[in-house]
């Protein structure tokens, strides 16, 4: 009988010895062990992305899907930083250009060309002058606090660029016509007060999107944007001017030619 059990032993002892490899590979493994390593330093780290990790792609902002539109804003961005002083002429061009249109259509006038003529030079003269205030705006008054800058720069265009170049713009639109200094400074007294109010309705708002929102190369075509509106109705209150002005010369001129015929007829009465 004992022989019998040293010879199942004697047996049994090859059979595990070749059964032993292949248990451990069916044997599973713990969840532990089969974690891969970049899952156990993303545990590890709370889901931080590996150091030396390229990250993935931001998603696009919306302006810059739309196309032909972004293409154009663009080009205008490299424009400006290769040739400001050109972007800004050719700019001002077609600002005044599409106000004086606008403005005469309004009026319902026949159109005249050498309002429109002067009011292109007057925009041209003007765009650099422009274009360097809004620099100086850009690198100065910049405080610590953001509020204090942006209501800084709105102060000072509002109180100090915003009623010079109204004077500029209604004076020389009278000069430019032939009128005198007299006649100058009476469209000035009659224009310069009502559009520096009425600025307060649109540049204040302007400026400090321009100052929060945009990169300095992008300041002009967005505050150009809206200037076709605003030149449009300072070319508007300038005509309103004008045709103020003329009634005001007819009824003098209609007092004196009354009060000669008055006096004529005086005379010739026995």
């Amino acid at each position: 009988m004992s022989a019998l059990f040293v010879r199942a032993a004697a047996l049994r002892s090859p059979l595990r010895a070749a059964l032993r490899p292949r248990l451990h590979q069916l044997r599973p493994r713990s969840s532990k062990a089969s974690k891969p390593p970049a899952a156990k330093a993303d545990a590890v780290s709370g889901g931080a992305a590996t150091p030396g990790a390229a990250p993935g792609p931001g998603p696009v902002p919306f302006w810059q899907r739309l196309g032909p539109v972004t293409r154009a804003v663009e080009a205008y961005g490299r424009s400006q930083r290769a040739r400001p002083y050109a972007t800004q002429v050719v700019g001002a061009f077609f600002i005044y250009l599409c106000a004086d249109l606008g403005a005469q259509r309004i009026g319902g006038r026949e159109y005249d060309a050498a309002r429109t003529g002067r009011t292109l030079f007057i925009g041209l003269a003007a765009a650099i002058p422009y274009y360097r205030w809004f620099v100086f705006l850009s690198r100065n008054f910049n405080y610590t606090s953001r509020v204090r800058s942006i209501a800084t720069k709105v102060a000072m265009n509002q109180l100090c660029f915003t009623p010079t170049f109204n004077t500029y713009f209604f004076g020389a639109q009278a000069l430019l016509a032939g009128d005198g200094l007299a006649a100058t400074a009476e469209r000035v007294r009659d224009t310069v007060p009502t559009s520096w109010l009425n600025s307060f309705k649109v540049w204040p708002a302007v400026v400090v999107f321009s100052f929060t929102f945009l990169p300095m190369e992008y300041r002009s075509i967005f505050s150009g944007f809206i200037a076709v509106g605003w030149q449009t109705y300072l070319s508007y209150l300038n005509k309103q001017a004008e045709l103020r002005e003329q009634a005001r010369m007819l009824a003098a001129t209609s007092t004196i030619a009354v009060a000669g015929r008055g006096s004529q007829t005086a005379a010739v009465a026995p």
